[in-house]
């Protein structure tokens, strides 16, 4: 995996001391708290494999998906739909025959087996977050659908850990700016915690929070952004996993 941060500006857990209780955590949530893009994955590949073109590599046509996915999810915004259009345009795109009633019904199972996924939490999650809840004031951040968002969060049972649920048509400096003004969050003792530096990361450091970056190997490319150097007084982490946010909070 590319690297995706400039590694001169990440510091350990060692870095700062153990934080007093009373900071506000914002999480991410796909990816960061449960598995997510790992199931995109396997629908995409299930769909290359389906489209078997005679000319383009899988590879070939992986990127100009990536090229499909930019292009709608800046018209239709993020989520299951809007996945299931990127494939349909993208084979449309690529093969010179009409797609069938058939076809249709092929291509839009590959998207919709990610909603028949349990949700899986990543390593730590269900031990550490009880425990940061207990101590810290806890608010999740996510982006896409709001009916999948709330969906995902009722089924993984980590509901009862968030004193608040945000979920964001984009997730950008002004996103950030607007949060912590509707919740009165102090800049100086609240972190942002996600995966991605394009929507986690970058943003809530240029809109003054603190950042702490908890890489997943599978990370949507749509996400892929070098991370930003944070800015005087500002703290910005790597973590190996969840669990290490304990030896901080």
């Amino acid at each position: 995996m590319d690297s995706l941060y400039n590694p001169a500006v990440i510091f350990s857990p060692s870095g700062i001391p153990r934080q007093l209780p009373g900071q506000t955590l914002l999480f991410d949530a796909d990816d960061t708290l449960w598995e997510n893009n790992i199931y995109f994955e396997r629908a995409i590949t299930s769909f290359i494999s389906y489209l078997d073109h005679r000319v383009h590599t899988p590879q070939e046509v992986r990127e100009h998906l990536n090229h499909v996915e930019h292009a709608t999810v800046a018209a239709s915004g993020y989520g299951l739909k809007s996945f299931r259009k990127s494939l349909i345009k993208c084979f449309e795109q690529l093969t010179s025959s009409p797609i069938s009633e058939e076809r249709h019904r092929r291509i839009v199972s590959f998207a919709n087996s990610i909603a028949e996924q349990e949700i899986e939490l990543l390593a730590g999650v269900s031990e550490t977050l009880p425990e940061l809840a207990s101590r810290h004031r806890c608010i999740l951040v996510t982006k896409g659908d709001p009916a999948e968002q709330t969906d995902k969060l009722r089924r993984s049972g980590l509901g009862d850990y968030f004193a608040a649920v945000e979920v964001l048509p984009e997730k950008h400096q002004e996103a950030y700016l607007s949060l912590s003004a509707h919740h009165g969050l102090d800049a100086g003792r609240t972190w942002m915690i996600g995966n991605s530096p394009r929507s986690d990361i970058n943003p809530a450091l240029a809109a003054g929070l603190h950042a702490i970056f908890i890489p997943h190997d599978f990370t949507w490319v749509l996400e892929h952004e070098i991370v930003n150097q944070p800015k005087a007084g500002q703290h910005l982490l790597e973590l190996a996993g969840f669990a290490d946010l304990g030896q901080i909070f």
